[in-house]
């Protein structure tokens, strides 16, 4: 062991730390944990009892197995979103039909909270791609300026084709610019 390594020595709070980040940054995290956290009133507002003083308000509707239904769904498209981030832009369109679907079904959506959020939800999944990784001699130093940084890199707007001039063949200009079937 030499005094310059740091991995024992460091907490393993920073560690599991380090590790999440890792993880959440390759998968649709927000996406899937917007619609988790969506599908939750949904499901529950249809069972849920409100409380006023001495008076039970009882919220439960007909649709209550169907609402329930809904939430899971939610619940699971979201794990799947976190778990199995290969068929992302799938979970993200049926979020956002069941969320769309639970308007009319699930209390206007879950009082329209647990409909923006898998809306939202959905919305980021569909939109989230893996990012490419990037060499260490790829990326650009921050102190190196503008002026010397590699010439085919983009650096904020878009890059224009260099124009090459026309090169003209031998075949096809002796024979008049047709080709060889007319």
């Amino acid at each position: 062991m030499s005094p310059e390594s740091t991995g024992q020595n460091e907490h393993y709070i920073r560690v599991y730390r380090r590790r999440f980040r890792a993880w959440r940054g390759n998968r649709p995290f927000w996406a899937g944990l917007f619609t988790m956290v969506g599908g939750v009133p949904i499901a529950y507002f249809p069972y849920a009892n409100m409380h006023l003083g001495n008076v039970t308000l009882a919220m439960s509707t007909t649709a209550g197995a169907g609402s329930l239904i809904i939430g899971v769904l939610l619940v699971t498209l979201g794990l799947t979103m976190w778990f199995h981030s290969i068929v992302r832009v799938f979970a993200g369109v049926a979020a956002i039909l069941l969320a769309l679907i639970s308007i009319p079904v699930a209390n206007i959506g879950g009082f329209i909270v647990g409909f923006l959020f898998s809306l939202i939800g959905g919305a980021l999944s569909i939109s989230w791609a893996p990012g490419d990784p990037q060499s260490a001699d790829e990326a650009p130093r921050p102190d190196q300026p503008y002026e010397e940084r590699p010439e085919g890199e983009l650096q904020g707007a878009a890059a224009v084709p260099q124009q090459q001039g026309a090169v003209l063949d031998a075949q096809t200009e002796a024979e008049g610019g047709r080709h060889r079937a007319g």
